[in-house]
């Protein structure tokens, strides 16, 4: 520190009244910190493929000089007169004035009196940057130092606006006194030149020009390292002290710099990386891990996998029930150890599929940690998370030892949760890396490191494929290895998906289209190795195809009841996967009283909902002991990551994939069947006439591809024979001039495309340009999107809408939907809180008005929720002894059943 002025040391970086106790950080002293701490976690925490991507045209010690710079300068807009005068968070001006005095006495004069006119216009991160680039920092560099509270300068941004408008008095204290101003550039220029010294440079120009990936990341790596280095304690425990701050008699010379260091990253070092070992043997790799041999398609496609050198892109698309789960899971592994990478995101259409893979997935990491000796952290991504019991039950990392486990580790929360190792959630999570959103550059860093694999490819609308697309833009840029499952992908679909992958990692397009797009081989492995573009279908053919006769029925529901019973005359389940939940409830309530039924949808409050899944597995599961007669009616959950058994099925019309997704929940087990049932059969339902589908169909999909459908279904289909062929005739418009009357249908649906796409756009980043820097990357980051919510809906397009807790409000008190009173709940609130279910749009039009009168009722009948972390800030809706209420801001009518679910009428008409 003998470089250093006692000017220079007297700057503070933190300061705060810590019960009576007057505490300070010297700004050096926190540089200092960061610098260490992004240095540990660029050697300690990055992985092989994050180290790689960030030493593109650069040397390991030119990164490692790098790495050091942004870590020290950081806060350099902290030694501003701006910033040294901003008061203390809770406006304690004792300490402010000690503080004061110490910076007077050390040679800032007239300080005391300095009240800057516009101190906002220059918040120190932007003033950071606008030093550094001002004495010749490039660009590319200096917008880490402005982007590292989250959001980097805008476009324009100019450094010399910053000191040669009315603000220049935020950097030098004063337009007109020379000496004042001497001062300030003096002890930035003491702090500027030890900083360069400790990061191994002796000016600002030798620093290097990077790319925009590597912007990207930097800033979230620094991000990450200035919250370690911010952190007193980890997760707010003060048993376990990080970066203390120290009294105000203390100064810089009483820290032992690398001590405080060490201590503190032992204690935050409480999970461990993850190091892929090769994959040498498929056939003991499953064994190993899922206690089975492979079967054919998936020791092909795995064996396949493996032999690729510089993988990118890989699209599985292969019939339901053939294992595509596992096949991603062996990738995993070996894509990890071929490319560095040290981790998994797993992403799924819905929470119901997230939780059902999340198992899965666990046992998977569970013999990883064992394998490594490790502790390995795991994540599970989405609203209801910490309703999962298994994932609510597992340890969290401090309280572990050093034995191997599958662990929370709750330092990875909020914004930093897609920094753990391994995550299981909702595809939002993905598509969320496309949206403009403060501290997206920690998303990018955690997304960086590992293997994405995107389940049931094929589920994501116009809408959430443009924010999927940008995504594997930024996933190419970053050379992160995706694998993409699907049992009916549309060829153009995995064209979009291979060319925008392509286009991110190379900054050029794909050329061949044709070839990607009218292969109709099934199954069928498309991967990238290098930029080629190359695919698998030698698989033998299925000497047994599923021949599943399909049965067009168009009768009215009493005759389609008549038709369910006919069928289940001997024995046997049968499913009816409708395409809306009151289509499904009102079938629910005409099956007859001597036939056992289930019937499953979203309308269902979360706790009923995992209980009839959990029924509806040990019913008609994998090996389950099946009832002899059964009616099982749901809505298009059904459809997705079930592994549930019907011997016949009921459906409504819908496009060709979705129907033969619901066909793979027929005859999907090798198990003894009724004689009348023993030939897998399907019957459509809803198909009026050519081209007629019904208001609520037509609704719910759109009439383009329904007719497409409509046309292109044959009387038999063979799975998996007919599968790709079937998917692609409805999906490539060439077929559209066999058609009568398809133009204002396809024209349509070209316009809603064009439309979705262009809403999509207004909140999405730029795709990676790597010669440009990261200024104006968030612009028109709008107010609004900062809430896991408001973001959400942002990226699935879906309308405003209300949660409440559901309970029952009568004379004898308050009770759970399952009859338990609300007194006899010990536990905070928790089991309270998981009595969650989303109202639909209809019953709240007016969301304001909606809001409002909940509100009310909320704090009229259980206003001590405020007091629990579950239940704070929740909304209430009690029903009355007959489980019903009514709205007064719709005049809706709301009555729920734990047979049915949530059920809405509206008063004085048929709704």
């Amino acid at each position: 520190m003998d470089q250093l002025s006692h000017k220079a040391l007297s700057l503070w970086a933190k300061k705060e009244n810590d019960d009576g106790q007057e505490l300070w950080l010297p700004l050096v002293a926190h540089l200092i910190d960061t610098k260490n701490v992004i240095n540990w976690l660029y050697h300690h925490w990055l992985n092989e493929s994050q180290m790689l991507m960030l030493q593109q045209n650069l040397s390991e010690e030119q990164t490692v000089h790098l790495i050091k710079f942004i870590g020290f300068f950081h806060d350099i807009g902290k030694a501003t007169p701006a910033f040294q005068t901003k008061p203390s968070y809770n406006r304690d001006q004792n300490l402010d004035d000690e503080l004061m005095e110490k910076l007077v006495r050390s040679g800032f004069d007239g300080l005391e009196e300095f009240e800057p006119a516009m101190r906002n216009a220059s918040p120190h991160a932007l003033a950071g940057e606008a030093i550094l680039e001002r004495l010749g920092l490039d660009e590319s560099v200096g917008a880490i130092i402005g982007a590292h509270h989250g959001k980097p300068a805008e476009k324009n941004f100019n450094y010399d606006d910053q000191f040669e408008s009315f603000t220049s008095s935020n950097y030098l204290q004063s337009d007109t006194n020379q000496e004042e101003q001497d001062n300030w550039q003096a002890a930035r220029q003491e702090i500027i030149k030890y900083g360069l010294a400790k990061s191994g440079y002796v000016s600002l120009d030798e620093i290097p020009r990077i790319t925009q990936q590597q912007a990207v990341l930097l800033t979230g790596l620094l991000i990450m390292a200035d919250w370690v280095a911010s952190s007193e304690y980890l997760n707010d425990d003060r048993s376990r002290p990080m970066f203390s701050l120290i009294p105000l008699n203390k100064g810089i010379s009483d820290i032992d710099f690398q001590h405080r260091f060490q201590d503190a990253i032992s204690i935050w070092n409480i999970s461990d990386i993850w190091h892929a070992q090769p994959v040498t043997d498929i056939n003991q790799q499953y064994e190993k891990r899922w206690g089975f041999k492979p079967r054919t398609v998936q020791q092909l496609m795995s064996r396949t996998i493996g032999n690729i050198i510089d993988p990118g892109m890989i699209i599985v698309e292969a019939p339901t029930g053939i294992g595509k789960s596992e096949i991603a899971m062996t990738a995993v592994e070996q894509l990890s150890s071929i490319s560095g990478a040290g981790g998994l995101f797993m992403g799924l259409p819905t929470q119901a599929t997230s939780n059902a893979m999340f198992n899965r997935v666990d046992q998977w990491v569970e013999s990883l940690a064992k394998d490594d000796n490790s502790k390995l952290s795991i994540k599970l991504m989405h609203g209801k998370a910490q309703f999962n019991k298994k994932y609510y039950d597992l340890p969290h990392a401090e309280n572990v030892g050093n034995e191997s486990s599958v662990v929370i580790n709750s330092w990875f929360s909020g914004k930093k949760s897609m920094l753990a190792n391994f995550l299981i959630g909702t595809i939002d999570h993905l598509l969320l890396m496309s949206l403009k959103q403060k501290h997206l550059f920690l998303r990018h860093l955690g997304l960086s490191g590992k293997v994405v694999v995107i389940d049931e490819l094929h589920a994501y609308d116009t809408y959430m494929n443009s924010y999927l697309k940008r995504a594997l833009q930024w996933l190419g840029a970053y050379h992160i290895p995706v694998v993409a499952l699907s049992a009916t992908l549309p060829a153009e679909k995995r064209y979009e998906c291979i060319e925008s992958y392509y286009e991110g990692k190379f900054n050029r397009q794909y050329k061949d289209k044709d070839r990607l797009k009218n292969s109709a081989a099934y199954p069928l492995l498309t991967y990238m190795d290098g930029d080629e573009v190359k695919q698998f279908s030698d698989f033998p053919k299925a000497q047994n195809p599923q021949e599943n006769t399909i049965i067009r029925f168009n009768g009215n529901d009493d005759e389609l009841m008549n038709k369910v019973e006919e069928s289940l005359s001997d024995g046997g389940i049968a499913g009816i996967i409708v395409n809306t939940v009151r289509r499904a409830q009102k079938l629910a309530s005409m099956v007859p009283d001597n036939i056992p039924k289930l019937i499953l949808h979203s309308a269902f409050l979360a706790p009923d909902r995992t209980k009839l899944e959990n029924q509806l597995q040990s019913n008609i599961g994998k090996g389950a002991t099946r009832p002899e007669k059964m009616i099982v009616i749901g809505t298009q959950v059904l459809e997705q990551s079930l592994d549930i058994d019907f011997d016949v099925l009921f459906t409504d019309i819908a496009p060709m994939d979705l129907l033969i997704q619901r066909m793979g929940r027929l005859h999907r087990h090798k198990i003894a069947r009724p004689a009348k049932l023993a030939k897998p059969t399907t019957y459509i339902l809803g198909i009026n006439a050519f081209g007629d589908y019904g208001d609520a169909n037509e609704a719910i999909y759109e009439k383009y591809y329904l007719m497409k459908t409509d046309y292109s279904l044959p009387n038999i289909i063979k799975v998996p024979d007919d599968v790709s062929k079937l998917v692609q005739k409805v999906y490539d418009t060439e077929t559209d001039d066999e058609i009568t009357d398809i133009n204002e249908p396809r024209h349509d649906v070209d316009v809603f495309n064009q439309k979705e796409q262009q809403k999509a756009s207004t909140y999405q980043i730029q795709r990676p340009y790597p010669r440009a820097n990261i200024h104006g990357w968030l612009d028109r980051d709008k107010q609004g999107l900062e809430t896991d919510t408001a973001a959400e809906a942002a990226v699935r397009d879906i309308k405003e809408s209300i949660e409440v807790v559901l309970v029952q409000h009568t004379s004898d008190g308050d009770f759970l939907m399952d009859g338990t009173n609300l007194n006899d709940v010990n536990d905070d609130g928790k089991r309270i809180a998981q009595q969650l279910i989303r109202l639909p749009n209809a019953v709240t039009p007016n969301i304001s008005k909606a809001i409002k009168e909940l509100e009310e009722i909320t704090s009229k009948f259980y206003g001590q929720w405020q007091n629990s972390i579950w239940l704070k800030g929740t909304l209430a809706l009690p029903l009355d002894e007959h489980y019903n209420v009514h709205l007064s801001s719709s005049n809706y009518t709301i009555h729920y059943s734990q047979d049915l679910g949530l059920m809405y009428e509206k008063e004085g008409k048929d709704d």
